[in-house]
């Protein structure tokens, strides 16, 4: 049996297991948004950063897809830590600024969802003409149910840094695709909507 420290709260566990993982069956909480527990972990939007500490200064790894070890020691809520999920919200925010769920999350991080972005990264990220509004976080929970639950492979992500998104291929109707509704399911941020053929 194997034994990890959380918050100074020593946990026995049996591998396979993840930090946050551990950190639920102590009942501390540790934010997120692209995490399932249905799914492979990703680690894409860097909400649950933990701190693991190996030496006087910790590495900040996502607590969903970062391994527990035995002899690991990991603080969940220090004021490094608190920077930094503040940081992930922040870019986020920058995305999807609103995103009801993202702002929720943002005011639990003492973040102020109106003054998140300064003039510059708003003008870039937001209202450049390149962009269309979304709440769409490219967490890419939908693109990885499709893939793992039904097996269907009708979505994936395209294209690169502000234009990237989640989209079926050649943006047409994925012949793949069974309208099993399990890409609505998972989105954190209710983007993905179900539309009747017409």
């Amino acid at each position: 049996m194997a034994t990890i420290t959380i918050d100074d709260r020593p946990l026995e566990f049996q591998p396979p297991m993840t930090i946050l993982e551990g950190a639920r069956k102590l009942g501390i909480p540790i934010p997120t948004l692209c995490f399932n527990e249905h799914l492979t972990p990703y680690g894409g939007c860097r909400i649950c950063l933990v701190e693991v500490t190996a030496s006087s200064r910790g590495r900040l790894l996502p607590a969903c897809a970062t391994p527990a070890e035995d002899g690991m020691s990991v603080i969940t809520a220090s004021e490094r830590i608190q920077e930094a999920r503040k940081f992930v919200i922040e870019l986020l925010l920058s995305r999807a600024p609103d995103s009801p769920e993202l702002q929720a999350i943002a005011k639990s991080l003492g973040v102020d969802p109106a003054g998140a972005l300064d003039p510059v990264a708003e003008y870039l990220l937001v209202r450049s003409p390149r962009r269309e509004p979304t709440h769409c976080i490219l967490c890419a929970l939908c693109v990885r149910v499709c893939a793992q639950v039904p097996e269907r492979h009708a979505l994936s992500l395209s294209k690169r840094g502000i234009e990237r998104k989640a989209i079926s291929p050649f943006g047409k109707v994925a012949e793949t695709c069974i309208g099993c509704g399990s890409c609505v399911y998972v989105c954190p941020t209710k983007t993905v909507k179900v539309e009747e053929a017409g």
